[in-house]
């Protein structure tokens, strides 16, 4: 069956409100882990992780660091409006240049109280390094399914990130149903984020701790790093009964050239993602490779995954395996000069998607119809159900801040 078929409400669970995680344990390697492997569950904690893997393994993480993103704005009123920062509105080359830009930037945004905002600008001051700075958004225009919105600052010898960072409040999502406290700022990032960029976090990586990684170095299991920005549509419900109805979110993802070298060298000891944008990133990394193989003109735009084109032919009939597709891709961005690749994927990992590189992930538990898992689906088949009534019945905890899982792909 094509996954534009598939039908949502087989991928519905119910999740009482108590089982979601409002707050994360205070220590992070302390959540429960389910382990799935070969049809067989067991449990375990974070902190004994390594313990569940194969020596020599390679274990990919997803190093982006979540910016503060919601920025509140009291009018005179006394009513507020929220500007949720999406993602940059113009083209952009890395998301590093948008986040140290000054004076001002463009983004695309959701807008809470929208209607209330009849002012040419909004206005709120801040304070960076003792110095007072006027913050102002603009609404420039009003998209389908969001708002373009100006932030300017004065004066603007500051960056956006550092704005941003003063000015704006960490974007927990929006089944806590709590506002942000000063300890989400630390707890809601992983300890080894490192490029900013996005707007909530690859969960999956917050229970690591510098023990973790200890103990992963002494089972010899190496670690690699990627970069996918998480975008606000990782919560975008499926409201079309029918998965051809929705519209995946793409987002941005970075990766070297020598990640890639190593992501060669380690796929016969086997590769382990550490959360859903892990995934999505190795395996659009593949799919790429492959339009490079069949075409080494191809222009660099159009090395993007758009939603369904991985079920489809050309891609779905083209036979070429892992190592000459990615070592097509390293070829061709050896040719444009480029030790980075920085482009966008959309792809959509549901049953009936063939894996080709990912033999097992690590991930928290997920919304229900959520295309989160729908990849979890994909991995494992049916037995996703088995997998969330066990999570259920033996008091796991449930989504962002909640316990996660070690699932081996079926028949890896």
């Amino acid at each position: 069956m094509h996954p534009k078929n598939l039908s949502i409400s087989d991928f519905d669970y119910s999740l009482p409100d108590e089982r979601i995680a409002v707050y994360p344990l205070p220590e992070r390697d302390q959540s429960k882990l389910l382990i799935y492997k070969n049809e067989i569950i067991s449990e375990d904690i974070y902190k004994n992780i390594a313990d569940h893997l194969p020596e020599k393994s390679f274990l990919v993480f997803n190093d982006t660091k979540v910016i503060k993103a919601r920025i509140l704005f009291q009018k005179i009123t006394g009513a507020v409006i929220e500007i949720f920062c999406l993602e940059p509105h113009e083209k952009i080359k890395d998301y590093a240049s948008v986040i140290s830009q000054k004076i001002a930037t463009r983004w695309k945004c959701m807008i809470g109280g929208a209607g209330k905002w009849k002012e040419k600008y909004l206005e709120k001051e801040i304070t960076v390094d003792k110095n007072k700075i006027i913050l102002k958004a603009s609404l420039i225009e009003k998209l389908s399914d969001a708002y373009v919105v100006e932030l300017s600052w004065t004066p603007g010898n500051y960056s956006f990130a550092e704005i941003i960072d003063h000015a704006g409040e960490t974007p927990l999502p929006p089944y806590i149903k709590r506002k942000a406290e000063e300890s989400d700022a630390e707890r809601y990032q992983s300890i080894y984020s490192a490029h900013e960029g996005s707007v909530a976090a690859p969960t999956a990586g917050l229970h690591f701790t510098k023990n973790i990684f200890s103990s992963l170095k002494k089972k010899n299991i190496d670690t690699g790093f990627v970069t996918l920005h998480v975008g606000a549509g990782t919560f975008k419900p499926v409201k079309s009964s029918i998965m051809e109805g929705h519209e995946m979110h793409a987002e941005w993802i970075d990766v070297t050239t020598e990640f890639i070298q190593r992501l060669i060298q380690n796929i016969p000891q086997g590769v382990f993602c550490v959360g859903t944008t892990s995934v999505r990133t190795i395996e659009s990394l593949y799919w790429m490779g492959l339009k490079t193989f069949l075409n080494p003109e191809i222009e660099f735009d159009d090395l993007k995954i758009n939603q369904w084109e991985v079920y489809e032919a050309p891609l779905k009939n083209a036979n070429c395996s892992v190592e000459k597709s990615l070592q097509s891709l390293l070829k061709y961005l050896q040719n444009k000069n480029t030790e980075r690749l920085f482009i966008q994927t959309q792809i959509i990992i549901a049953p009936g998607y063939p894996f080709k590189i990912t033999q097992g992930m690590i991930t928290n538990f997920h919304q229900p119809k959520s295309t989160l898992l729908l990849l979890v689906s994909a991995m494992i088949g049916k037995n996703w159900k088995n997998i969330y009534d066990y999570a259920l019945s033996h008091e796991f905890r449930f989504l962002s801040y909640g316990d996660g899982s070690l699932i081996y792909k079926e028949n890896s």
